[in-house]
């Protein structure tokens, strides 16, 4: 199973505005996941458009449409791994923490977050953190960037940057 990793996006335009290498990523995903920040309802609905299954949470700069829709956290399971999605909040230096209370008691494999725009992925514990940064803003990254995994038995996650 090939997951595609996406966070804010921070978009009006539409996905018009995604590098040619995500979007044919995600064309070619068995699964997209968004952790929010779309902004805008008509981004939500283009990437689910051209998903083939697509799971998304509501991120703090969403619209009021979005947030009303689309849940603060989720989780499911994948493979035989127990995934957690969330956008996140607070300040970057503690967003871990705040995962942590998010998915207090939760026993998850992998938190998959935003907020930040710092890709991450490190292991604390049993679980794996992984934030895919965003592929269209670099207000505090080096690099554009998003995230892929692999489930064949195995876990493998990839920051793919742009």
């Amino acid at each position: 199973m090939k997951i595609v990793v996406i966070s804010d996006t921070h978009l009006f335009s539409g996905i018009a505005d995604f590098p040619e290498k995500l979007l044919k990523d995600i064309k070619g995903a068995d699964l997209v996941i968004h952790t929010g920040d779309f902004v805008e309802e008509k981004v939500f609905g283009e990437i689910e458009k051209i998903s083939r299954e697509f799971k998304a949470v509501a991120g703090n700069m969403d619209s009021e449409e979005l947030k009303r829709r689309l849940p603060e956290k989720l989780i499911f399971k994948a493979g035989k791994y127990r995934i957690g999605i969330t956008h996140g909040r607070g300040a970057p230096s503690d967003l871990l923490n705040a995962l942590g209370e998010i998915f207090s008691g939760d026993k998850l494999d992998l938190i998959i977050f935003g907020h930040s725009h710092l890709a991450l992925n490190k292991k604390i514990g049993d679980t794996v953190f992984f934030n895919p940064g965003s592929p269209v803003d670099k207000i505090y990254a080096e690099s554009n960037s998003y995230g892929i995994i692999e489930i064949n038995g195995g876990m493998k996650l990839k920051i793919e940057e742009i």
